[in-house]
């Protein structure tokens, strides 16, 4: 069955969206016929201004909000601990680590991982850049909380061997099984991790 053009083209750029196929796409698009014209001009218009409204700290590339005017908040020595440094590889995850509560330190993002089928090489790292910061806060930890996967792994081994003539703590995020979680639905390479890296009870 084809719809019409119009609902058509808001299917196809619904399905851009990670994890959303045709179905759930058609679901939305038919969803939004129901809304109010105001309710769909207010959505369209955040849409298109939603770049406009949004900025990246020029040092730790953390997402801004532009209309606020004010200094990166995760930059602030006065608030936050210059000496230890929280290395990532996207501002969404910043987020996540904020929301734990428990890391008052300063952030540095990378904006991708080691991936020659992304053409992300090393020289997108921008080590200078990184180690230049490292200097200037007088970084004593450097924590690379990047994600367990190919791709992270190789840019943390990567970073480790960049930085650790600088004479500081380099540290990665433990790894191993999540809170809650049955033996029985841990995969053999996690529950191995978990094993290897075992604490003292």
């Amino acid at each position: 069955m084809r719809y019409p053009k119009a609902l058509e083209t808001l299917i196809s750029n619904l399905q851009k969206y990670p994890g959303v196929g045709k179905k759930t796409a058609e679901r939305y698009s038919f969803d939004m016929l129901s809304w109010s014209q105001s309710d769909l001009e207010h959505f369209a218009h955040h849409l298109a201004t939603l770049k406009q409204k949004i900025g990246t700290c020029k040092v730790c590339k953390a997402l801004l909000d532009i209309s606020d005017d004010k200094p990166c908040k995760y930059c602030d020595e006065t608030k936050r601990d210059s000496t230890n440094l929280c290395i990532l590889s996207s501002q969404k995850d910043l987020f996540a680590v904020e929301a734990t509560h428990m890391y008052l330190g300063m952030y540095h993002v990378l904006d991708g991982l080691l991936s020659p089928t992304n053409n992300f090489s090393s020289k997108d790292l921008n080590l200078d850049i990184l180690k230049a910061r490292i200097d200037s806060l007088g970084v004593k930890e450097v924590i690379l909380a990047l994600d367990s996967t190919l791709e992270g792994d190789a840019t943390s081994l990567y970073l480790k061997k960049e930085l650790e003539n600088m004479g500081i703590k380099i540290s990665r995020l433990a790894l191993g099984m999540p809170i809650g979680s049955s033996l029985d639905f841990i995969d053999e390479g996690t529950l191995s991790k978990a094993l290897s890296e075992r604490t003292l009870f």
